[in-house]
């Protein structure tokens, strides 16, 4: 017997990939917004740290997010990461993180808090920019293999709206060619410096002999001006990448770091004081600009005396990003010692944090949750199906409740069903338990389990 699966492509939806924002206008949070439902103190709060941030009012602070599990805390750092913008480093890293790696302690948290900074850097470069005319590459000889042909140079025309011109061009920038597959109606980018050669994608105005039906590059105009031209390149990187590049740059290139290499365990301090110099010389310069990012700390609770006092001092720094941590502990012992602390968080440490509590969520709001899941999964529920969903919800979790959308569109597919029905959910709750009921099985059959 043969299976037979239908192609497609590749799909994974994560927990929270239906957070666009905070769902905040004018200071007031609306009920159901950019994928957030309820918690609107919470997320009023948090828009108005992303104001902070966005004015430099948050040097020395960080962030703390307080409530029952299940109450959007990770879904909340995740909006003030989306409003601070698109390219803003987010990075999310669970406390236990922190001791399961080879890194010590501080320098796996170092290297979280310079993962989560960005830097912009701008670099303005001469290039040759223009549409292919004609192209004839040189082949010759192996110098080892006589046997072999390889690129020992080439002729390729450019043309522009202003102007149209002829190049020989050496071995490296032919192997470029060659390597980027440039043909004749290519619009491409010659990097004068490096001989870097970037393809565009097919020119708009490419003779008919050179145009497809079905292409893989889109199409673009002609490009304008003169083909000798200046252009800025801004490129986006965290500062544990320069840290990386610069440990490394005795060998190799700053910039050829950046995309390429093995990165070292770990980086000596001094290393860091050179690049946290040379950034600031360059945001002085107006190369670069910082872009502070977002660190998330999940269980916080879970980090012990020491790691909490390397945060703390890590808050305090002129380079750092926003620290946001979670935990779902009431008064509980810091973790290696006797002593008992809101949280179980230091108070030296509390008092720097700006304190976001999260209450648990209403029945309607965990409705709309689910109805807001169903529809980035793009799962069908029927009304009964939703009702029963909210009730697991309400009971039992809305993770739990939110877990079974995708087995009980599966029992819904095996039935010949496109939409989820109340039967369906009672089938994948009869298959799958929650951890009540998990609890209830392991007291029934307690002695036959090994302890």
């Amino acid at each position: 017997m043969s299976l037979i699966v239908p192609a497609g492509r590749f799909e994974r939806v994560g927990a929270h990939s239906h957070i666009k924002g905070l769902g905040v206008k004018n200071g007031r949070a609306l009920p159901i917004a950019d994928g957030m439902v309820g918690q609107v103190e919470a997320r009023e709060a948090a828009a108005i740290v992303v104001e902070m941030v966005k004015r430099g009012k948050m040097a020395g602070r960080g962030v703390l997010l307080v409530g029952p599990p299940g109450s959007g805390k990770t879904a909340l750092a995740s909006a003030i990461a989306k409003e601070l913008g698109e390219d803003v480093p987010f990075l999310a890293i669970s406390a236990s993180e922190v001791f399961s790696s080879e890194l010590k302690k501080s320098e796996f948290i170092m290297q979280a808090l310079r993962k989560a900074i960005g830097v912009r850097i701008r670099e303005i470069k001469k290039v040759y920019e223009g549409m292919v005319t004609d192209i004839d590459i040189k082949m010759g000889r192996h110098p080892y293999n006589p046997y072999q042909q390889i690129p020992v140079g080439a002729k390729i025309k450019l043309k522009t709206r202003a102007e149209e011109r002829a190049f020989n061009v050496d071995e490296s920038v032919a192997m470029e060619l060659m390597a980027r597959g440039v043909q004749v109606g290519d619009v491409i980018w010659i990097d004068a410096e490096t001989g870097r050669v970037t393809r565009v994608g097919r020119c708009e105005e490419a003779p008919a002999e050179y145009k497809y039906d079905i292409e893989s590059y889109g199409r673009v105009p002609l490009p304008g001006g003169l083909i000798s031209k200046e252009k800025e390149f801004v490129h986006t990187v965290t500062l544990h990448q320069l840290d990386v590049a610069y440990t490394r740059s005795a060998s190799v290139g700053l910039f050829s770091m950046l995309f390429g290499g093995r990165e070292d365990k770990e980086i000596p301090p001094e290393d860091r004081q050179k690049v946290d110099k040379m950034v600031k010389e360059w945001v002085d310069e107006g190369r670069a600009e910082i872009i502070p990012g977002v660190l998330f700390i999940d269980d916080v609770h879970m980090l012990d005396l020491e790691a909490f006092a390397y945060l703390g001092r890590a808050i305090e720094s002129e380079l750092a990003p926003i620290i946001i941590l979670a935990t779902n502990r009431g008064v509980s012992r810091i973790r290696g010692t006797d002593v008992e602390a809101p949280h179980g968080i230091p108070l030296d440490l509390l008092d720097r944090l700006l304190i976001i509590k999260l209450r648990p969520y209403t029945e309607d709001e965990v409705r709309e949750i689910i109805k807001v899941r169903a529809r980035e999964e793009e799962v069908e529920l029927s009304d009964e199906a939703l009702q029963l969903l909210t009730k697991i919800g309400v009971e039992a979790s809305l993770r739990y409740a939110v877990q079974l959308l995708a087995p009980s569109m599966e029992i819904a597919k095996i039935n010949g069903r496109k939409s989820i029905s109340s039967d369906d959910v009672k089938k994948a709750c009869e298959m799958f338990i929650d951890v009540k009921r998990s609890v209830k099985y392991l007291k029934e059959y307690e002695e036959m389990f090994l302890k």
